[in-house]
């Protein structure tokens, strides 16, 4: 039985046989936004006590800024820059990671077994950046990004352009949807899957939205986060 297969709590949405009118998709997006939004903005004010300890942890422990800009690919493969909390050291070469993704797209064994590229060693990470890492307390400033309408919080994974380039070209559909903090991709393994399971997901994603399966991600999100299922 495949990952996608296993996810679903409840039977998921039919399976669109066609591309959805541009009238139709506009209105879904609208109210996906809005979902963004009702659930974006109480749980930044919540969060923005420890965000900002988490700002000064960072900013004291190693050389470098506080946020990690990063230009991402989002909605219709437009890009945008997508904010985390730094926890690599400033200046890092990302030259293995890169053949990394070149292998496992290629077709390498790393691939076959169903792990992704994440260096598990990855020296670039600093003291207090494995912690944020571990769980996921990086990624929070990925609410501003939501708040600007470039993210959604449930979405395909924001690619990097030069990985985007090498997806294969059957799972461009997936940027019909904008990227989010979290997917089935995240409630599903994270790191611990190949990244062409990832890119499956992604697609199945874009292919059976709906607000319910949003819901839904959103809610097992929670408990996949507090136990560190495929954090790395």
């Amino acid at each position: 039985m495949s990952i996608i297969e296993r996810f679903p709590a409840s039977p998921q949405p039919e399976r669109r046989t066609g591309t959805p009118s541009s009238a139709r998709r506009a209105l879904n997006l609208r109210a996906k936004r809005l979902l963004d939004l009702l659930v974006a903005i109480p749980v930044l004010m919540f969060l923005s006590p420890l965000m900002a300890v988490v700002a000064l942890l960072v900013k004291a422990t190693s050389r470098g800024p506080v946020l990690f800009h990063q230009e991402r690919v989002g909605r219709d493969d437009a890009p945008f820059t997508m904010l985390k909390f730094r926890s690599m050291v400033v200046n890092d070469d990302d030259s293995a990671l890169r053949e990394a993704v070149r292998l496992e797209l290629a077709g390498s064994r790393a691939g076959e077994r169903g792990d992704s590229y994440k260096l598990a060693h990855d020296p670039r990470i600093t003291r207090i950046g494995k912690l944020l890492r571990a769980t996921s307390i990086d990624e929070l400033p990925q609410l501003f990004n939501v708040l600007r309408g470039e993210m959604s919080l449930v979405g395909p994974r924001p690619a990097l352009p030069w990985e985007a380039e090498q997806f294969p070209r059957e799972f461009r559909r997936r940027t019909d949807m904008p990227p989010g903090i979290t997917g089935l991709w995240q409630v599903s393994g994270r790191s611990m899957l190949s990244t062409l399971d990832m890119l499956r997901l992604d697609l199945e994603y874009a292919d059976t939205w709906s607000l319910a399966l949003d819901v839904r991600i959103l809610v097992r999100t929670v408990p996949t986060l507090l136990r560190g299922d495929g954090a790395r």
